[in-house]
């Protein structure tokens, strides 16, 4: 009799442990991401520049968790050309998101403060987009058309997801889902609350890439201003210039004519003299004054084009810092 209560006690105990292997198992199978990226975490060694990156750019805990399961890369040397692909010559690569790594090009001018913090944030949202189940993102997928719909007459947005679409076809949402979780202040607040699984504080990111963005813009703007001046100017000139000509080629004739007839006695009397001259004097003080007009615009065009080529020198210096196939080869440590 205690020999058959033992067995059925065997029994459940037996049931009971299978079906505790059965839910771990399960557990298992459904958080396999979150466990691998768990053992990432404490396998991966960060430095404090990383962790600075994100810090400053408003993730949360599990935001910077999966930047650090993303096992974050920053390089200065041509080692990033090598897993970051540049598709096309036009646009430089700041990032990538490559076999759930993160790439970050390091990008060290004080000018472009925020650029590498942008970045980091802007692949880390793409490892959490990665570990969104297919539900999940075509749910989030028409909240970021929504937003998207809102920047249809942005030409910088337009012109940045073409691009995606030809270098990387089929991400168009994926990129979405980064470009508007870093870049646009102003979103609905079911995309919002959304976010916020990754961000304390989104906002900073926003304000990071609005200064480093704005660097750029500003340049580009002047630059914009000071041609249409130069063009301005340079119609001007021409204009004025082929004024003055003319009226000097007139006015140097009848200046002739008027010596030739006063030599000649052909005034008949002084007030007629006084007259003809009163007229031709007034004439050569308007030319005179068209061109000190023409000499001045001419300095003022040297003066806009020299400041404009300084700018041009200084957008070109700060596009090639951002350039990554201008960065030095990794240095190499001899064998001993």
């Amino acid at each position: 009799m205690l020999q058959r209560k033992y067995s059925k006690a065997t029994v459940l105990l037996n049931v009971i442990i299978c079906v505790l292997l059965l839910l771990v198992s399960y557990s298992i199978i459904v958080n396999r991401q979150y466990i691998i990226d768990q053992i990432t975490v404490w396998q991966f060694q960060s430095t404090s520049q990383l962790d600075n990156l994100v810090d400053r750019s408003g993730l949360n805990d599990y935001g910077k968790f999966l930047y650090h399961a993303s096992q974050p890369n920053l390089d200065a040397t041509q080692t990033f050309n090598e897993e970051c692909d540049r598709i096309e010559n036009t646009t430089s690569i700041l990032g990538c998101y490559k076999n759930s790594r993160i790439y970050i090009y390091d990008i060290s001018d004080a000018q472009l403060d925020g650029i590498r913090e942008v970045t980091a944030t802007h692949e880390t949202l793409h490892a959490a987009y990665e570990r969104l189940s297919t539900s999940e993102q075509l749910k989030i997928n028409v909240l970021l058309d929504a937003e998207y719909s809102k920047l249809a007459g942005n030409k910088d947005y337009t012109d940045r997801m073409a691009f995606y679409a030809r270098t990387e076809p089929g991400e168009r949402d994926n990129e979405l889902h980064s470009v508007i979780g870093t870049e646009i202040a102003d979103i609905s607040p079911e995309l919002e609350t959304y976010y916020s699984k990754y961000f304390s504080n989104r906002q900073k990111v926003v304000s990071l890439n609005t200064k480093y963005s704005s660097v750029f813009i500003n340049l580009k703007n002047k630059a914009n201003a000071l041609a249409t001046q130069l063009n301005a100017l340079s119609t001007s000139i021409n204009s004025q210039s082929a004024e003055y000509n003319a009226e000097a080629i007139i006015l140097n004739k009848d200046i002739a004519t008027f010596n030739s007839k006063a030599n000649g006695g052909g005034f008949t009397s002084s007030s007629q003299f006084n007259y003809e001259r009163a007229i031709l004097s007034s004439r050569v003080a308007t030319a005179n004054e068209l061109r000190d007009s023409v000499n001045n615009d001419i300095a003022t065009y040297a003066a806009t084009l020299k400041e404009y080529n300084s700018i041009a020198t200084e957008s070109k210096t700060l596009y090639n810092t951002v350039d990554s196939t201008l960065a030095p080869a990794p240095s190499v440590t001899p064998s001993t």
